[in-house]
């Protein structure tokens, strides 16, 4: 064996007699990326006696100016000078162009090995004349590997940041994210980041986010061209509140879940033995580094309560906890060696052993199927002990708390020093005093959203340790609520429609009662202007005037009848049509009461709404009738009532303005409640109705507020093309 070692090392030795190879570093030494490439193509070169290497450092992370790439060639013109390489090694994107550039000023025949690409164009080699000099081992990021592992990890997630940096390594990558982005066909949200600096992706990462995740690419270099370092970037990864998942191996142990890596040493290693087959073969070779492995961090797995076992491929854990065998492995070792007379005994430990790691892989295999079983349900769930120690939850309720399992458990809520957990403290105790009457509670989840919660309580006690604690469980019934709430609406909506329908029934009788009439006094008028010898143009002048009455009283009770019957169907109409209708019927009552109405329709503005075109019409006058009753307290000179029409982001804005003095303010938050009125103040006379019906059955919102001189509502709906 010895022999074979020896002839193979003179067999290296004699391969790769004096070679030199040049390696051109894109970065600083210390630049961890590019140090720990170097150290594996050196690793591989070890046995290789007759391998020379020479380094050289371009610091392009600090320097990218077009004079300092100028200087940097005339220098390695000098340093280079009478200089004969067999293999030129070039790291990262900026050595790699550098040299193209370069070559035919700095070197003769030497074949290069580009190292680091993530991308690469044959069409750039034609133009430098070098298609036979380049071999290249790209290094691609699979981006679509690691979402499917978050995917995975976090099957309910909703929002995804990709974090890279503007560095010109970032603009090579740029290509590969936008297909990647491209050709996304996930539901949940994607956010590229790439033009923030480390402080605001800080801030933004700075407080737990259920349902979020980060995949970090790079972020060497801000927007402003500020340099971060190694340990300032893992800083920023270890104190995220939402998990950060990695593309390489830079951040293992430093604060990254982990991911689908490439794993740097052995891209290095790869790189090496890439280099020794240029220096053998002389042939260039484009290869794509595919040795990707899943890595993962524990204590960030815990942190996050991850559960990698869903994963179907295998992977490597770091950070695992140390076992009592790891720490104790070597006195047990000279325990064995030492002690023969144990042989026996140590045989049934370590049958003990077995059967007891085999049970507990059993029993973990359970909990972590309990635990994925108890976490896919929805609501919040806690164990407390007989002392109100929280032992034991869900994710969920985790979530509900903000906090994080360690912060939680072994701590009761008012231990917590936390609002929600104080929230839910208070909460609880009233439960305790009347669990019928308080059984129910609003949380809420969001700045803008509150949810609706069921609280259920059972009590338990353990088999084998006999301590008495109770299950808490909180059930979300907001939905339920929401219903119930929807089916008030539109009882009372029915209600409403079999009331107009009841005085529409009224209005067809009085049409009919009264058009017998109507006909009656138009005949005997023509008859008498026919039968009489009076003066033909006086009688002609009487029954015009009888005619024209008629016609009025004919048409009136025609639009009356019109307005009154409720629509039994939505229909695309003109909102400004259907309330000059509307206006027109009431017109008298508005003239005679000395009220100016005032309508400004803006230009080309688009009026088309969908609903219900009678009941729209009655909530308007409903409006306007309540601002009448109002302005009647008004000297008779000064009462109007202004009318605007215009469109904003696709909606139509209807304002109806009045001087009337405005609604009190300690009423202005009743008038939209069911069965609230008061004419002392007007405005607020069936109002609940008014509101149901623009936001329930025409899709749309109603606001009022005061202003200078009176009261003014709002209007907003869906504008139709």
């Amino acid at each position: 064996m010895k022999k074979l070692l020896l002839l193979l090392i003179l067999f290296n030795s004699y391969l790769f007699a004096n070679k030199s190879i040049l390696i051109i570093n894109s970065y600083h030494k210390g630049y961890e990326w590019s140090d720990k490439i170097i150290q594996g193509i050196e690793k591989e070169f070890y046995s290789y006696d007759n391998i020379d290497t020479s380094t050289l450092y371009m610091d392009s992370k600090r320097v990218t100016s077009n004079e300092y790439i100028l200087n940097l060639e005339n220098l390695y013109k000098i340093q280079l000078k009478n200089r004969k390489y067999d293999l030129i090694i070039v790291i990262d994107r900026f050595a790699y162009d550098f040299v193209l550039k370069s070559y035919k000023n700095l070197f003769t025949n030497e074949p290069i090995l580009a190292l680091g690409l993530e991308n690469f164009s044959r069409k750039n080699l034609q133009k430098y004349n070098l298609e036979d000099k380049v071999s290249v081992l790209l290094e691609k990021r699979d981006l679509k590997g690691n979402t499917k592992v978050i995917q995975t990890l976090i099957p309910s997630i909703k929002k995804l940041y990709i974090i890279n940096d503007k560095s010109t390594n970032a603009e090579h990558t740029e290509p590969l994210i936008k297909e990647f982005l491209d050709n996304f066909k996930g539901k949940y949200k994607l956010i590229y980041l790439k033009e923030n600096n480390l402080d605001d992706l800080s801030k933004m990462f700075e407080k737990f986010e259920e349902n979020t995740a980060a995949l970090f690419i790079r972020f060497y270099k801000d927007s402003n061209g500020k340099l971060y370092k190694n340990n300032t970037i893992s800083k920023f990864i270890q104190n995220s509140k939402i998990p950060i998942f990695v593309t390489d191996s830079m951040f293992i142990k430093k604060g990254a879940i982990g991911g689908r890596i490439i794993d740097l040493s052995i891209f290095g290693k790869t790189s090496g033995q890439m280099a020794l087959d240029i220096l053998e073969n002389n042939k260039t070779n484009i290869k794509v580094f595919d040795e990707l492995y899943y890595v993962f961090d524990a204590l960030k797995l815990d942190q996050f309560t991850l559960a990698v076992n869903q994963l179907n491929d295998s992977y490597k854990i770091v950070n695992k906890r140390v076992t009592f065998y790891d720490k104790n492995r070597g006195f047990i070792n000279f325990v064995f060696t030492i002690s023969p007379i144990l042989i026996l005994l140590i045989i049934g430990l370590f049958h003990n052993i077995y059967l007891r790691k085999n049970t507990e892989k059993k029993l973990r295999q359970r909990i972590e199927f309990d635990s994925v079983l108890l976490n896919a349900i929805e609501s919040p769930i806690f164990w407390q002990d007989d002392k109100g120690k929280i032992i034991d939850s869900n994710v969920k309720f985790c979530n509900f708390l903000e906090l994080p399992s360690s912060k939680i458990y072994g701590k009761s809520l008012t231990q917590l020093e936390n609002k929600n957990a104080d929230i839910i403290s208070d909460i609880l105790e009233k439960y305790k005093k009347d669990k019928d009457k308080n059984n129910r509670f609003k949380y809420k989840i969001s700045n803008d959203k509150k949810k609706i919660y069921f609280i259920k309580q059972a009590s338990y006690c353990d088999s084998k340790t006999k301590i008495m604690g109770t299950v808490t469980i909180f059930t979300d019934i907001t939905k339920e609520i929401e219903n119930e709430k929807d089916n008030e609406k539109n009882q009372q909506f029915i209600i409403q429609q079999s009331k107009l329908a009841e005085i529409g029934e009224i209005f067809s009788s009085i049409a009919h009662q009264w058009k017998s009439p109507l006909v009656e006094i138009t005949t005997i008028a023509q008859e008498s202007f026919y039968n009489s010898n009076t003066d033909v143009l006086e009688n002609q002048s009487y029954v015009k005037d009888i005619m024209t009455q008629v016609n009025y009283m004919n048409d009136t009770i025609n639009d009356f009848q019109s307005f009154i019957v409720p629509s039994n169907k939505k229909s695309i109409f003109n909102a400004y049509d259907a309330i000059k209708s509307m206006l027109d019927i009431v017109e008298h009552n508005i003239k005679y009461n000395y009220i100016k109405i005032n309508i400004d329709l803006k230009e080309d503005t688009n009026l088309n709404i969908c609903g219900f075109r009678n009941e729209f019409k009655q909530s308007i006058l409903n409006i306007v009738n309540n601002a009448k009753d109002e302005l009647l307290n008004n000297e008779y000179k000064n009462r109007k009532i202004d009318m605007f029409f215009y469109n904003k982001n696709n909606k139509l804005i209807i304002k109806i303005n009045d001087n009337a003095g405005g609604i009190k303010q300690k009423n202005i938050k009743k008038i939209f409640k069911a069965y609230y009125s008061t004419k002392k103040d007007g405005h607020g006379i069936g109002l609940y109705m008014v509101k149901m019906i623009i936001e329930d059955k025409m899709n749309g919102k109603l606001k009022v507020q005061n202003v200078k001189e009176g009261a003014s509502f709002t209007i907003e709906l869906e504008s139709i093309k």
